[in-house]
Parts: C-alpha cells; structure tokens; sequence
C-alpha cells in the first residue's frame, strides 16, 4: 500500500485549545476508498514517528489484553494485598511460560494462536489413558490437536537443547 501521513491543528467545539492531529491514509489497490487514520497528539515529532509510537503502545495493550484473556491477570479476589501479590506473581508466571512454548516449542502453522486459543484448543483437549498389556495409549480427542500437529510439538520440545551445570 502507499502510505501518506499529514499533521495539521484542530480544535473541536468542546476543546478550549486547537491540537495537533495526525493523519495517516493507506491507499490499497485493491480498495476503492483509503483507510484513514487519526492520532490527536501533543508529541513534537515526525509524523510516521507519532504514528510508529502509538502502534507499539497499541501492541503493548494488544498483549495485555491477551495476558488478562488467558490467565486473568486481574483477577484480585482476595482481600489481602500479599495474597494478591502472590497471585498476580503466578498469572506473570504462567503467561511469560505460555509466551515461551508458544515461541520454542509451536510449529510455524500455530505460532500464532493466542494463549487462549492454545488453552482450548490444545491444553484442554480431552483424553484417555488406555493400558494394553504392558503398554499404556494415551488417546486424545482429535477436535484440534491432530496426531501429526501433536507430533510435530513434541519433536520441537525434545529438540530443545538444556544447557547443563
């Protein structure tokens, strides 16, 4: 796409100064009209630099709606502040090792499910433990979590390499 961005000032009647607004227009061939965008802002920068700033912020939420979606990061039931603490630590936790499977042990074609969607659709993937003879199978309900796609997780885990000492 062809992208333009221009900045200009401009007060709305409930303002009581003008602002700086910047507007970024994408122009898709493939669309008839552009995709417009706009950023009120008191930044004193370029306007691709405004522009790349408040992406990064957006990313930064993106991530943490993600982390309060998956492991419910704000999820302070108790009324002690420690027990709160304590929890909040283990959300953090459990979100930064969801973030790591998903970087080091997911194939390409799923690296980029959310967390949530890894929890339903692979964590909680039903199952049954069945003994034969002197074997056990673990049978696992094939809605998502295909014997190749489970395969090709394991083999990407046991690659990995444990540094020792």
């Amino acid at each position: 796409p062809v992208v333009r961005y221009k900045s200009f000032r401009y007060q709305a009647s409930s303002w009581t100064i003008a602002r700086r607004v910047v507007a970024k227009v994408e122009f898709h061939c493939e669309e008839l009209f552009p995709r417009v965008g706009f950023i009120v802002t008191n930044m004193v920068v370029a306007s691709r630099a405004v522009v790349r700033f408040y992406n990064k912020r957006g990313t930064a939420e993106q991530w943490i709606k993600a982390g309060k979606e998956a492991v419910n990061l704000t999820r302070l039931s108790c009324h002690r502040f420690r027990a709160n603490e304590a929890r909040l630590w283990l959300s953090v936790i459990a979100y930064n090792l969801g973030n790591l499977w998903r970087r080091l042990g997911l194939p390409k074609r799923i690296d980029t499910w959310s967390l949530t969607s890894l929890q339903q659709r692979l964590i909680k993937t039903g199952g049954r433990l069945v003994k034969h003879a002197r074997y056990y199978w673990l049978l696992l309900a094939e809605g998502h979590l295909t014997r190749s796609l489970f395969g090709a997780i394991l083999r990407r885990l046991t690659a990995l390499s444990v540094p020792s000492g």
